[in-house]
């Protein structure tokens, strides 16, 4: 097949991928700062769910899951009750985190996750967040379903090759900030931005806005 019906589409696809998922949001927030503390047994599992919800999300909006979304709004509004209160309370525990911040020890990070709660974190600040569905599945599966019959399909691997990128480079290129993150203070910080992010993200989400 010519270049513009693969990797031409495929590089579209990434392009939009990354330009959607690039921002601080709660996923990515949590997955920052699993990153920061350096805990590979950890970080995998949890890129891993992040990375691999973005694929099985993009590749329903491209088979038409986006129209059963759309024709099914109470789903949408239970997963927005659910989710908004899920993001609150996680903000709460950040904020509480943050007036009694942890320091980072240079051959280990603070043991504040077991690996277990990390992934099921990872699998609620993706799944109950009504906005991946309007963005992965609706917006995605809409601009990869303008492409032709073949194309779609490369353009779909290019958006998910942009979230395997962009959630793993965040998880292990984190580490590098560790020297920085070695001061209760930058952990403060840091945590107070998570609590900020995570119940304006909540309290937007619980008004539908």
């Amino acid at each position: 097949m010519p270049f513009s019906q693969t990797l031409l589409p495929a590089l579209f696809g990434l392009g939009t991928g990354l330009a959607l998922i690039v921002a601080i949001g709660a996923q990515n927030a949590f997955v920052l700062r699993l990153g920061i503390e350096g805990r590979n047994r950890t970080i995998l599992p949890v890129v891993l769910v992040c990375a691999l919800s973005d694929a099985v999300l993009i590749l329903a909006g491209v088979v038409g899951i986006g129209a059963v979304i759309q024709a099914a709004p109470l789903a949408l509004i239970f997963i927005r009750i659910v989710g908004s209160g899920f993001l609150i309370v996680y903000g709460l525990f950040a904020a509480a985190r943050a007036v009694h911040p942890k320091v980072l020890v240079a051959a280990e990070g603070p043991a504040s996750i077991t690996l277990k709660m990390a992934v099921v974190t990872a699998v609620a600040l993706t799944w109950l967040n009504p906005h991946v569905y309007l963005d992965t599945v609706i917006f995605l599966g809409s601009v990869a379903n303008q492409q032709g019959a073949a194309e779609r399909w490369w353009w779909a691997a290019g958006a998910i090759a942009g979230s395997f990128i962009w959630f793993f480079g965040v998880g292990f290129g984190a580490r590098l900030l560790r020297p920085f993150f070695a001061r209760p203070s930058s952990w403060r910080i840091l945590d107070g931005i998570i609590a900020v992010v995570m119940i304006a993200l909540g309290l937007r989400m619980a008004l539908g806005v």
